[in-house]
């Protein structure tokens, strides 16, 4: 039997059936001052779309124990205390709870998060065991390219009971209030206030929470607020594959990048450029010739501005820079490291004393014509990695795992960290006939292993 008709199996054996949904509005109703909070040019030219994030937290307790607990019991229990701590965050992170008024500002009115209890009809190591991204799309309450309209509210939970006791927390999140940064943020926050009710004391401190900043800054265009032309690198037949880098290959893969150029490349600049590289060779042999590429980085501006106030925005604060390949270059590890490196170094030279919205509009428009360009290969890279998911303690220990579920976006991938904090988890999204070379390359398979298990 093919894995392809395995894991279609697998999947028709899973079920998750939803067994309760409710609204979580804020433990304390948000200020007549706060009611609405303004987007900035960063929100409005995000997409209306829900960032996924999936936290799995295997039950831990012995099996001896576990045959005498209650699961349903347990499971009440802790999603009891999900609910009430998310109320306590929502009273601080209040845009998360209101709605979005098409592009211009969140009504932040209370209407609340949804949440949603669900229950899968095997243990969580049969997920952790072989990763299927349209098992992990059920674990999460909405789907990716959902509008506002459709989801119901601009945070959405979805809790999963496993049958062995262990539990996964599916969040999905409004693009237009959050990026990586701030949804880790939320997170920590969640996941801090969840831990000191689940304790008798708790020395936590909570940073204030404040939203808004980000408009003043980089104040909202006019021109964003009519629905705008949807430019996206999707097509039919793309797909997504799961690339694993351990903290070993990850260190051997430095160690070959390195050059009298970049003689300390970073994790994910040697990732990215393996990627790339892979990727190239790929259209290369399914084309017949090379193709002018560029690698669009995306970048957390708020390590990149001048500006000191920018460190702890909340929203949306992301942009990219650029590095381009021409037909003629010798593509190498070490000479597609290099650019990267120069790229970013270049983006924050420039933006040392600060960005604009102007700027950023300048950059979208860039890439717009670059996607619509047949010409050029172009492709996207995002990282999460450094991000604090991996700590998020609700009172039961922290992930075994986190995953992004999967990507949709032709030509794009994103980074995340792997549980050690060192190695990198890589999902890669490309047209299939690119994917079917790339997945068997040596070069890539020699540092990366392809969805492996978890457990």
């Amino acid at each position: 039997m093919k894995l392809s008709s395995v894991k279609q199996k697998m999947a028709s054996e899973i079920k998750v059936e939803v067994i309760r949904k409710e609204t979580i509005k804020p433990s304390s109703p948000t200020p007549h001052h706060l009611r609405s909070s303004s987007l900035s040019v960063f929100d409005q030219l995000q997409p209306e779309m829900y960032i996924p994030l999936l936290l799995f937290y295997p039950n831990n307790i012995s099996d001896d124990v576990v045959n005498n607990i209650d699961h349903n019991s347990l499971f009440a229990e802790r999603s009891k205390l999900l609910k009430t701590s998310l109320s306590e965050a929502l009273t601080q992170f209040y845009p998360f709870a209101g709605e979005f008024e098409y592009n211009v500002s969140i009504s932040c009115n209370d209407h609340g998060a949804g949440f949603i209890e669900s229950q899968v009809n095997c243990p969580i190591s049969k997920i952790l065991e072989n990763p299927d991204f349209e098992i992990l799309k059920q674990l999460l309450p909405t789907a990716v390219k959902s509008k506002q309209s459709e989801a119901g509210h601009l945070l959405l939970v979805q809790v999963n009971l496993f049958e062995c006791g262990g539990l996964t927390i599916g969040v999905n999140i409004s693009h237009k209030v959050a990026d990586a940064f701030t949804l880790s943020t939320f997170i920590k926050s969640w996941a801090t206030i969840a831990l000191g009710s689940a304790s008798t004391a708790s020395d936590q401190v909570l940073l204030p929470v404040e939203f808004g900043v980000a408009a003043t800054l980089f104040p909202p265009q006019d021109v964003f607020n009519a629905p705008q032309p949807i430019v996206e690198s999707i097509k039919n037949n793309c797909i997504t594959k799961r690339f694993v880098f351990d903290a070993s290959k990850i260190a051997a893969l430095k160690s070959k990048a390195a050059s009298a150029s970049v003689p300390n490349p970073t994790r994910v600049e040697v990732v990215s450029a393996l990627i790339w590289k892979c990727a190239l060779q790929a259209s290369k042999s399914n084309l017949g010739f090379r193709k002018p590429s560029a690698w669009n980085q995306l970048v957390n501006m708020r390590k990149i501005s001048g500006l000191a106030m920018t460190e702890n925005i909340l929203g949306s604060l992301v942009s990219l820079f650029t590095v381009m390949t021409v037909e003629s270059d010798e593509v190498k590890l070490e000479s597609l490291v290099h650019k990267l490196r120069k790229g970013i170094e270049k983006y924050k030279e420039k933006y040392a004393k600060g960005f604009s919205g102007e700027d950023l509009i300048q950059t979208m428009e860039g890439l717009k014509n670059l996607i619509m360009k047949d010409s050029i290969e172009t492709y996207g890279c995002t990282s999460w990695c450094r991000f604090s998911f991996y700590e998020a303690d609700f009172g039961w220990g922290k992930p075994s795992w986190m995953s992004l579920c999967h990507i949709e976006s032709m030509n794009t991938t994103l980074l995340m960290d792997t549980s050690d904090g060192v190695g990198i988890e890589a999902l890669l999204c490309l047209e299939e006939e690119h994917m079917a070379i790339i997945e068997r390359n040596e070069d890539l398979l020699a540092y990366a292993s392809l969805n492996p298990s978890v457990v």
